[in-house]
């Protein structure tokens, strides 16, 4: 909002009396008390409408919790929904750190940013408190992907090294890329990358994309679960065990959606024009909404009707897969594309979710949550999409001051933004299969990635947590013994024979 002015001098002048220089005056120092009441009216509307958005986001995290909780088996409940808290605590810790200061440390290089490491002096007109707490949620929703993929087999400290390394170095470097004014590929930088730079407004590469394929390593390291395959490589479905939990973290992903993609405004109170318009940021952070909507909502209704010419079933869980992978999809394009652009986008996210899944399988991959083929592919076609539907009226609305920028290619723009959105898939794949591929090697080669083949077959809950996440009958007040751990995790029906060892680990 620009800044309003009044000088004493020309308004005393325009009364047309020496004498009224004194009320001139007065006029402006009441009209300066207004100018910076409006200012500080505008501070506080963005900074509420950037915190509640935040709030939604971490909201999330419940629904990955939820979501995860239930597509997998009950004997490792407590496992999953532990790491699900400690990616917010630890990823908490570490973006606070490091994070923030790597991803939006200005001025910077454009590889990395250098300033507001464990916040130190980030207040500033363009940067503050709540900055942190909108990107941190982003940040620790990209490790909750990850956590998805290496589900009921991965040993727990494993969960807390990548997690800290996800949140504090490889995904805080990739958010600099695209989102700091100062990142190489932004769309924002003075010099932009193919006279666009990348138009990844709220995450489709940056968040989904980071997490699936920190996950597809991951799961492609730790190897399948036990009895995911068969002998002669054939899939054998292990279902998770609460498709109720699964529909519930599906609708808290979605009601958190809209503080993911509409918050990534930042702000809401901007004119689109010179002011007094009914037409302004609050009309995009609404169109956002409803293209968010649009393309989650026809995701899963196509793999409704796809996974039923498939399968011959109508499946909740492939539904609710199916319309995250719409939403994680459009992520990329929301605010610059039109509502009947985003209904293409859910169409083909669900065939790409599909097609990942079906190729998943010949190929032996185990995934529980099928995050890397959700976020990673659906992730890789949101870039896509939105270099070829970006329309140019909302790209000059939402970057603006770049008269002739290039937009969506099937909508006149040329090829310029879907060169700079190919190259983002590229750097993006390497940078995170480089340092996460490496990272997930060396924590097996350590022995510290897969849990025992015995651990894994009782459960983590009863093995590693101390008991299941249910009470199946009254005799809970005591945690059972490791003995008892054993027997009841291999499923025995008698007492162990004097010739065990009680002291066994």
């Amino acid at each position: 909002m620009a800044a309003l002015t009044c000088n004493a001098a020309d308004l005393g002048a325009l009364l047309g009396s020496a004498t009224n220089l004194t009320a001139a005056t007065y006029i402006c120092d009441r009209f300066g008390t207004i100018s910076a009441r409006l200012s500080d009216t505008t501070y506080a509307v963005d900074t509420t409408y950037l915190l509640f958005s935040a709030y939604l986001v971490f909201s999330m995290q419940l629904g990955f919790a939820m979501l995860c909780a239930g597509s997998v088996r009950a004997k490792n409940t407590m496992n999953i929904m532990l790491t699900n808290v400690l990616d917010a605590a630890t990823g908490g810790l570490f973006y606070y750190l490091f994070g923030f200061a790597f991803a939006f440390g200005n001025p910077s290089n454009t590889f990395i940013g250098k300033h507001y490491f464990a916040l130190k002096s980030i207040t500033s007109p363009s940067t503050d408190y709540s900055n942190f707490l909108y990107q941190w949620a982003f940040a620790i929703a990209a490790a909750g992907i990850t956590s998805g993929s290496i589900a009921e087999r991965t040993q727990f400290v494993a969960y807390l090294i990548y997690s800290s390394f996800l949140t504090g170095f490889v995904y805080p470097v990739v958010s600099h890329w695209f989102w700091s004014s100062d990142g190489w590929a932004s769309p924002m930088h003075s010099n932009l990358l193919f006279g666009s730079g990348v138009i990844d407004f709220a995450g489709s590469g940056v968040v989904h994309m980071v997490g699936g394929i920190a996950g597809l390593w991951g799961a492609l390291i730790v190897g399948p679960r036990i009895g995911r395959f068969d002998h002669a490589g054939r899939p054998i479905s292990l279902r998770g065990h609460s498709a109720t939990l699964v529909v519930l973290g599906t609708f808290l992903l979605w009601f958190g959606w809209y503080g993911f993609n509409p918050g990534s405004f930042l702000n809401i109170l901007k004119s689109y024009g010179d002011g007094g318009s009914y037409y302004g940021q609050w009309s995009g952070v609404g169109r956002t909404a409803v293209t968010t909507t649009l393309a989650g909502c026809t995701a899963a209704l196509t793999t409704l009707f796809g996974k039923r010419l498939i399968s011959g079933h109508w499946n909740v869980t492939d539904v609710c897969n199916g319309l995250l992978g719409g939403f994680a999809a459009i992520t990329s394009g929301c605010s610059v594309v039109d509502p009947w652009a985003a209904i293409i986008c859910g169409f083909v996210a669900a065939a790409v979710l599909i097609g990942c899944n079906k190729l998943a399988e010949r190929l032996r991959y185990d995934d529980p949550l099928e995050a890397a083929q959700l976020h990673g592919g659906c992730g890789a076609w949101g870039i896509i999409f939105t270099a070829l539907f970006a329309k140019e009226e909302y790209v000059n609305q939402v970057y603006p001051g770049r008269p002739g920028r290039p937009y969506g290619l099937f909508m006149g723009g040329g090829g310029r933004l879907l060169a700079a959105h190919v190259i983002q898939i590229l750097v993006i794949t390497g940078w995170v299969s480089a340092l996460m591929g490496s990272l997930f090697y060396i924590l097996h080669r350590m022995d510290l990635l897969r849990i025992s083949e015995e651990d894994e077959m009782a459960g983590m809950d009863l093995t590693r947590h101390g008991g299941f996440a249910y009470a199946y009958d009254d005799d809970v007040d005591s945690p059972p013994s490791h003995q008892q751990k054993k027997e009841n995790g291999a499923g025995f029906m008698m007492k162990a024979t004097p010739s065990v060892r009680t002291d066994e680990v």
